[in-house]
């Protein structure tokens, strides 16, 4: 057994103080559990792999990824344990812990400035058109999250994960859009057993793009890309809810002080779509929603920092 082994397989507790008494059980999965405390532990691993396997990525070659932190924090862990060099483009509009957390397990920074630390559209697009500079590179191998399909089977054990923990209770799965491939394994997992499962997703109220709205600067990190993700797939959402940053943050702070579970503000956003779609449903329902990665990436923010 080696580090990856310890991906996946996470908790799921149940939310006791904050949920009302008129709407369904809400239980949320610990991914903050997951090795650099990230659901996206399970798609780095997947991605890194399938190219092992088709020859994309070979011995001695540099894996390269624009990422607001999780991914590539995900990726240099990845990266690490099989020994291969890792080149990120990620920005000062996400978290100090998060860059320091990749640098720390190995990879090569390269900063994209942001609008005043807030993340848009204009600056996703230009993290992109660096990372594809460097991925021309010989012996280059570029994970590119938001057109790799084989990250999509990194969350098909997580639906099942959900599955088994609520017995086949799940009506309601929950969850923020980024790359949306989370959201879309869960989904073709949950609805191979279940059809009639609600999906649904969670995208910033300054950037509801997939309710129709304009693109906007936000600060829910992680999510809300400005643009639709071209791994969306409508045909599995049942719902689109629009959460805003200041109902993000102040979800995970209040998730810390009244049920002890620390997350940062996706997990928040995650919890405040997560308790509409249990008022909608009501007593005797379930739904699931996720910590997708720990609050000790965001204490050097407003999200837990003290003034």
């Amino acid at each position: 057994m080696d580090i990856l082994d310890a991906i996946g397989n996470t908790s799921m507790v149940r939310l006791r103080k904050i949920v009302p008494a008129s709407g369904a059980q809400v239980f949320v999965k610990l991914e903050s559990e997951n090795p650099t405390g990230s659901v996206k532990d399970r798609m780095a691993l997947a991605a890194i792999a399938r190219a092992e396997e088709d020859g994309r990525l070979k011995p001695g070659g540099t894996v390269v990824e624009y990422t607001g932190g999780s991914t590539g924090t995900s990726l240099a862990l990845v990266c690490a344990a099989r020994g291969y060099r890792l080149r990120i483009v990620t920005s000062d509009a996400f978290s100090k812990e998060k860059r320091d957390h990749m640098a720390a397990l190995g990879a090569e920074l390269t900063l994209v400035a942001s609008e005043g630390g807030l993340t848009t559209k204009k600056l996703i697009l230009d993290m992109i058109e660096v990372a594809r500079r460097l991925s021309e590179e010989p012996g280059s191998f570029w994970t590119d999250q938001l057109h790799n399909p084989d990250t999509i089977d990194g969350y098909h054990a997580l639906g099942e994960e959900i599955w088994i923990q609520t017995e086949g209770k799940v009506d309601a799965f929950v969850h923020c859009v980024g790359t949306a491939v989370s959201s879309r394994g869960v989904a073709v997992a949950l609805k191979r057993h279940k059809p009639a499962v609600r999906i649904a997703v969670v995208e910033p109220a300054e950037s509801s793009v997939l309710r129709g709205g304009p693109p906007g600067p936000h600060k829910i990190e992680g999510v809300g890309i400005g643009y639709t993700p071209p791994l969306f797939e409508p045909s599995v959402v049942d719902d689109i809810v629009a959460v805003s940053t200041a109902d993000a943050k102040e979800m995970a702070r209040r998730l810390a002080r009244d049920e002890a579970i620390f997350g940062g503000t996706s997990s928040g956003a995650n919890v405040v779509a997560a308790l509409q779609v249990a008022e909608g449903l009501g007593p005797g329902a379930t739904v699931v929603t996720l910590v997708a990665d720990s609050g000790l990436k965001y204490l050097s923010t407003d999200v837990y920092r003290r003034s």
